[in-house]
């Protein structure tokens, strides 16, 4: 029987690619988004089961795990307001909703949830980010996340549940935020300018593309023997500088970097990349189990 999953934030960057994944796993998808004309756009959306859902709507008297048809797991991507990361919204308005959501859903009967959180989660910690370290974030956004991880534990201990939190470190691709790097450097590309602003570049990051990220989100909850924070990532530490000018020999863009225009971010430390020891051990136990 086919898996029957419903993804949250589907219309949205990572939520398209996920559904598209997850119908390429063979699995019945209920989608939901608050805007139907958008999702309409994609290609997915004949072969779904769409129901338009507003996170400012959410109510505690409707129950929502017979409201979306009694899935077997969730992926909840939804998430409003970014990338406004220092914006209180997430703290008083998106924690509330979110946690009000899954809480509903759990206690209506739903056994699997996969949530994605943020690589922010950590802080201003540097070097190599494993799960098991202890979180310090450090803005509204990453606050709320990580808040609403811990009130999800706390529900798993009265709820048999499989829990999986997808910590979500640097994605890209198409549909990415337009503020992002590299869609600003198309920008910039586009109207013929010949220099692209942006930070000193020193900064190392952790990329995947969208593509990739989306079949790691699919994966990971699917199975449920490895359970909790998973880091989401490659493990592969590279500067801002090089990652922007490996994306312009890669595309043949002629355009020369200028470095050291903007001022780095006071929310992000300047180096950090991602543990992928449990994703591998995911990954390893998907392909021995096809």
């Amino acid at each position: 029987m086919k898996q029957k999953v419903l993804v949250t934030g589907a219309s949205g960057f990572i939520g398209n690619h996920v559904v598209q994944r997850l119908l390429q796993m063979n699995c019945s998808v209920i989608a939901t988004s608050a805007n139907e004309q958008k999702a309409r756009q994609h290609e997915w959306f004949n072969a779904v089961r769409y129901i338009p859902f507003d996170f400012s709507e959410i109510s505690e008297v409707v129950d929502y795990y017979n409201f979306f048809e009694k899935p077997d797991r969730l992926i909840h991507l939804a998430w409003e307001g970014l990338p406004n990361y220092k914006s209180l919204f997430h703290i008083e308005e998106n924690l509330p909703r979110h946690f009000t959501f899954l809480k509903n859903l759990i206690g209506g009967g739903l056994p699997d949830i996969t949530v994605t959180g943020t690589c922010l989660e950590y802080g201003l910690q540097e070097g190599t980010l494993s799960e098991d370290m202890p979180c310090f974030p450090s803005n509204p956004y990453a606050i709320a996340k990580d808040s609403l991880r811990k009130f999800v534990e706390e529900l798993k201990k009265t709820r048999a549940i499989n829990f999986k939190w997808i910590r979500l470190f640097y994605l890209y691709g198409k549909g990415q935020n337009p503020n992002s790097l590299l869609s600003q450097l198309d920008k910039a590309v586009k109207a013929g300018e010949a220099l692209f602003n942006m930070s000193g570049g020193e900064q190392v990051r952790d990329y995947l593309p969208v593509e990739e990220v989306a079949f790691i989100i699919a994966t990971a909850a699917l199975q449920e023997n490895i359970t909790g924070i998973i880091n989401c990532c490659s493990g592969e530490p590279v500067s801002i500088k090089k990652f922007a000018e490996d994306y312009c020999n890669k595309n043949k863009i002629s355009i020369k970097l200028n470095l050291g225009y903007y001022p780095y971010t006071d929310y992000e430390p300047m180096r950090f990349w991602g543990d992928t020891q449990k994703l591998k051990d995911i990954m390893e136990t998907a392909r021995a189990s096809q």
